[in-house]
C-alpha cells in the first residue's frame, strides 16, 4: 500500500509512541495517529508523507481499545494541554515508563531492565500551580464548524489556550482541569468582564487591543493566589477596576499584578510590571525550603511531584558529610538548596541572568550559606579553573534542558570522573543519548521515571550513575 497523502485507511493501533501518538504499522511502515490508544481500530486519513513514516488524522474509532475511556474535558481532542485524557491514568504511567525503557535500550544501548516503574502523581487532574491563558480576537473553530457548508465567523473575545500549531488562534475554553477549579472560574470571569465592559482582545496582526494573557499561580503549601493580567498598553484605571471586581468575586486572591507587554513578542512577560494588589508574589515550599514566586519567576509547575523528583535525586546522590556538590543547569536553585543540608558546599551553575539572581535570593531567604551560584554557559565555565577554585566535586547533579547536555559538557564529565553522578531529565531520549557517551566512564545503576504531567505524554526521569573502577 502506497499510503499517499489524502488516502483513508483502517489501522490497528499497536503502541503509544512519538509525542503520545498512537502507532500503527502498514507493511512495516510506521503511521502515527493522535488521539488514539493501543488496541484501537481506527479509520484515519494520511496528512503527511515522510521518508520513513506517515502521519494521519483520526476520522473514526471503528473498535475502541479496552483501555479507552471518555475524556473528562470536552476540549481534550483539540487542545494541546491534555493529549492523553482518553487513556486511564494507570495506563498512561505504564506507557510513559515503557517509553523511558525504550529510549534507554534503543538510543542508549543500555539495559532497559534498570528502569523502575514510574512514580505516579497523587493528583492526575488539578495538579498544576500555574496556568498561562492567552487572549485573542480570533477563536479556533470546532470540527463541526469547520465542516459546515455555511460561513462561520471566527472573530470573538477568545480566552484559553493556543490551538496546536497556531500562534494567532485561541481555543476558547469552556472548562479546564489542569489547575485548581478556581483558575478557570477566574479566566471565565475576566473574559465576561471584558466583553461586558468593551475591553478589547489583542489582535496579533494589527497589534491592537488591550488584553493579552491571564496568568494564574497558586501555592500548594499556603493559601496564596496570584492573578497576573497581561496587557498591550498601560491602562491603570481599567486594570484597577478589573482588579477590584476580581477581588470582590474571588476574595481568596492574595495578589494582582499587571504585566505590560507593548511589544510584538507573544510572551506573557511584560516590558514592565505593576503590582495592583497585595505583595506581588506568592510563597510556596519544596521540602523545608520556602520560595517567593514572582509572576515571571520559574518554579516547578507540579509542587508535589517536584518534591518527589528531588527526593529521588537526593537519594541517588548519597551525599556524605564533607562532600562538594555541583549542580549543573541549576535554574533558580531549588535543587541546589534541596541538596545543601548534607553537603559541605554546593555550587550551582546557570546561564540565565535572572535565574542566577533568583537562586541567590532564594538561598539568602532560606538562610543557606553553603551554596554558591555562578552564571555562564556550561560548556564555557565548567572548566579545570572552576574545579580548582571551588574544589573537585564528589557528587554532580545535572538537570539540562530538553536538548540534553552539550557534547563538550559530556566530554568534561568523562574527564572529571566524579564519583557519583545524578542525571535529571525532562526528555529521556536526549538523556539516553548522553548516557551512551557517559557509559565508557560511568556505570548506570538505576533510572527512576517521575510523572510531573499527568494527561500528557511527558515524563521526567532520574538516572543514578557511579564511576567505574
Amino acid at each position: 500500500m502506497a499510503l499517499k497523502k489524502g488516502h483513508e485507511v483502517e489501522l490497528d493501533i499497536i503502541d503509544a509512541a512519538f509525542k503520545g501518538k498512537g502507532l500503527a504499522k502498514v507493511d512495516g511502515l510506521a503511521v502515527f495517529v493522535p488521539n488514539t490508544t493501543p488496541g484501537d481500530k481506527v479509520k484515519a486519513r494520511i496528512i503527511k508523507k515522510k521518508k520513513k513514516h506517515r502521519e494521519a488524522k483520526l476520522l473514526e474509532i471503528l473498535e475502541p481499545s479496552p483501555h479507552r475511556i471518555e475524556p473528562k474535558c470536552q476540549h481534550a481532542t483539540v487542545c494541546g494541554g491534555c493529549s492523553w485524557q482518553h487513556i486511564p491514568y494507570a495506563k498512561q504511567l505504564e506507557f510513559k515508563t515503557q517509553q523511558v525503557r525504550d529510549h534507554i535500550e534503543r538510543i542508549g544501548k543500555l539495559d532497559g531492565g534498570i528502569v523502575k516503574d514510574g512514580l505516579g502523581a497523587e493528583r492526575d487532574f488539578y495538579y498544576r500551580n500555574k496556568m498561562e491563558y492567552s487572549i485573542s480576537n480570533k477563536r479556533w473553530l470546532t470540527e463541526e464548524e469547520i465542516r459546515s457548508d455555511e460561513y462561520v465567523d471566527d472573530s470573538a473575545f477568545a480566552a484559553g489556550l493556543h490551538a496546536p500549531g497556531r500562534f494567532d488562534k485561541i481555543l476558547n475554553l469552556k472548562e479546564c482541569h489542569l489547575q485548581v477549579p478556581e483558575s478557570f472560574e477566574i479566566l471565565d470571569f475576566v473574559r465576561n468582564y471584558c466583553i461586558e465592559h468593551g475591553i478589547t482582545p489583542y489582535n496579533t496582526f494589527d497589534n491592537e487591543g488591550l488584553m493579552r494573557h491571564v496568568m494564574i499561580r497558586n501555592s500548594h503549601h499556603t493559601d496564596d493566589f496570584m492573578v497576573n493580567l497581561v496587557t498591550y498598553r498601560d491602562e491603570p484605571e481599567i486594570i484597577q477596576k478589573m482588579s477590584d471586581a476580581l477581588l470582590e468575586e474571588f476574595p481568596f486572591i492574595t495578589t494582582v499584578v499587571n504585566n505590560v507587554n507593548d511589544t510584538k513578542s507573544p510572551t506573557a512577560v511584560g516590558r514592565f510590571e505593576k503590582v495592583i494588589h497585595g505583595p506581588g508574589y506568592i510563597v510556596d515550599q519544596i521540602g523545608e525550603f520556602t520560595f517567593k514566586i514572582h509572576p515571571n519567576a520559574f518554579f516547578q509547575t507540579n509542587t508535589l511531584q517536584a518534591e518527589r523528583l528531588y527526593e529521588v535525586a537526593r537519594n541517588y546522590a548519597e551525599i556524605k558529610e564533607g562532600d562538594v556538590v555541583y549542580d549543573l543547569y541549576c535554574g533558580v536553585g531549588t535543587l541546589s538548596l534541596f541538596m545543601s543540608k548534607a553537603a559541605e558546599k554546593v555550587l550551582g551553575i546557570e546561564l540565565v541572568d535572572v535565574a542566577v539572581e533568583n537562586a541567590k535570593f532564594n538561598a539568602k531567604e532560606n538562610g543557606v550559606e553553603n551554596v554558591s551560584f555562578v552564571k555562564g554557559d556550561m560548556k564555557d565555565v565548567f572548566t579545570q579553573e572552576m574545579v580548582e577554585e571551588f574544589g573537585a566535586p564528589d557528587v554532580l547533579i545535572t538537570d539540562p534542558p530538553r536538548a540534553g547536555m552539550h557534547p563538550d559538557v559530556v566530554e568534561r564529565l568523562c574527564e572529571l570522573k566524579v564519583p557519583r553522578l545524578v542525571y535529571v531529565s525532562c526528555n529521556s531520549s536526549t538523556m539516553a543519548r548522553d548516557l551512551q557517551e557517559l557509559k565508557e566512564v560511568y556505570e548506570l545503576e538505576e533510572v527512576q521515571p517521575v510523572d510531573m504531567f499527568p494527561q500528557t505524554y511527558h515524563i521526567e526521569a532520574v538516572a543514578k550513575l557511579t564511576l567505574k573502577d
